[in-house]
């Protein structure tokens, strides 16, 4: 990283990626991180010094989900552990948190990760209700209890259902990358293209037995449920668009988007003496440099911040297309990742909004996800960004010395997160 101190990430271990009311349906955020938590902690040899834990969608029954994950899970309370989220990119931010605060005594290794379920996703009352209810117990006679009963009007009367929205503007992930589609002129079949592959990878990738050392098996079950083997462009091609049924010209489906899912995964990040406590044949690269960033969400495509991030950390660091061996995108939809390829490789469009006067090259498409992305593999929110990691630190250090990698993570909001690793 920038400065003097190294940090390293390990390759962590994740639980299987299955669906919303799928085989995990009986577990929460809770219970599905304190099994992925116990199996990560043995695999240090010492102490490790804290832990940074994450959701997207909250439960009202705890507000520091990493310290209620630590202290289930039995392990040592005297470990500091704190709770961070920012979309998508949470567990990867989380990282970036826990690379920042490495250095000095006492701090040197740290567990890092996320956690999502999309199936226990608890519904709360809306706020005028819980205003009306507030003081309703608190009334202390008959006659304030009937004061405050002639005060609630129906419309009063609502529950809140956790959306997959933006708030601000109201509308989906899935109705923004519409506009950004759009916008780029990305195709339908270029989209089932990108998902085809994805998929295709991903069982490659099932089939060899790379996922083997990343997934720790979880109530029975030991793979991704997602990838599909049967799948074709005749398939995807025959499923309606979901995001945008009434223009006729919608292009994102359940085949090219990626799916709800639940799922919990970690990573290890580590100074020098940190990672000797870890396995000696764990998968380790460095963390070189790293980029956040943000775009107007009301005119200039939702998930489209990594395109001002990646050619920020390239031009900081003197480096083209070219000179990255792998890059890992996260796939929240595969019109969304065309997107981001269509502008990094507009050099009017990357000085604009990034700032940055370089030429990069084409940008080489063969080796972007060859183990599989979001779409083929599944997106618990706050997972996505430990998965991604793990699953990059793992090819990039199979790969020749000096090799270097691209990690990338959009998010809602209108943010992006982007590192670049070396072997």
């Amino acid at each position: 990283m920038t400065g003097e101190k190294t940090v390293w990430l390990g390759a962590g271990l994740r639980t299987p990626f299955v669906g919303v009311d799928g085989p995990f349906a009986h577990r929460d955020s809770l219970t599905l991180s304190v099994p992925l938590v116990q199996a990560m902690a043995p695999l240090a040899s010492g102490q490790i010094d804290f832990a940074v834990w994450g959701a997207v969608v909250g439960n009202l029954a705890y507000a520091n989900l990493a310290r209620e994950v630590w202290l289930e899970a039995k392990l040592d309370p005297h470990v500091p552990t704190f709770t961070t989220i920012m979309q998508c990119s949470t567990s990867m931010v989380g990282v970036f948190e826990a690379a920042g605060m490495l250095g000095g005594s006492g701090r040197s290794l740290a567990l890092v990760g996320g956690v999502e379920s999309m199936t226990r996703v608890q519904i709360g009352l809306g706020q005028n209700l819980s205003d009306w209810l507030r003081r309703m117990v608190q009334a202390r006679s008959v006659s304030q209890r009937l004061s405050v009963l002639r005060k609630l009007r129906p419309s009063d009367i609502r529950l809140f259902v956790p959306e997959v929205k933006n708030r601000a503007t109201g509308r989906s992930m899935g109705e923004h990358t519409e506009d950004m589609a759009k916008t780029w002129n990305i195709g339908r079949r270029e989209q089932d293209e990108l998902a085809l592959q994805s998929h295709r990878n991903a069982v490659v990738a099932q089939d060899r037995g790379f996922f083997s050392d990343l997934i720790t098996p979880l109530d029975g079950i030991s793979r991704d449920h997602f990838p599909r083997r049967d799948t074709s462009l005749e398939k995807l091609g025959k499923l309606k668009p979901v995001f945008d049924r009434t223009s006729g010209k919608g292009t994102l489906t359940a085949g090219n988007s990626s799916p709800l899912t639940d799922g919990a995964a970690a990573i290890w990040v580590a100074t020098e003496e940190g990672i000797s406590r870890l396995p000696h044949n764990m998968p380790r690269v460095r963390l070189v440099d790293f980029e956040i960033a943000a775009v107007d969400i009301f005119h200039e495509g939702l998930l489209m911040a990594p395109v001002s991030a990646i050619p920020r950390v390239l031009a900081r660091r003197g480096l083209k297309f070219d000179d990255i061996a792998l890059w890992e995108i996260h796939e929240a939809f595969s019109a969304q990742v065309l997107c981001h390829i269509k502008g990094l490789e507009d050099k009017d469009f990357v000085r604009k909004k990034a700032g940055v006067e370089h030429t990069f090259g084409a940008f080489p498409r063969d080796r972007m996800n060859p183990n599989g992305g979001s779409v083929a593999l599944g997106h618990p929110f706050a997972a996505t960004g430990a998965r991604i990691l793990s699953q990059a630190v793992k090819e990039l250090a199979a790969m020749p010395k000096g090799g270097r990698a691209i990690v990338s993570i959009c998010a809602d909001g209108g943010l992006g997160t982007v590192a670049l690793l070396e072997n």
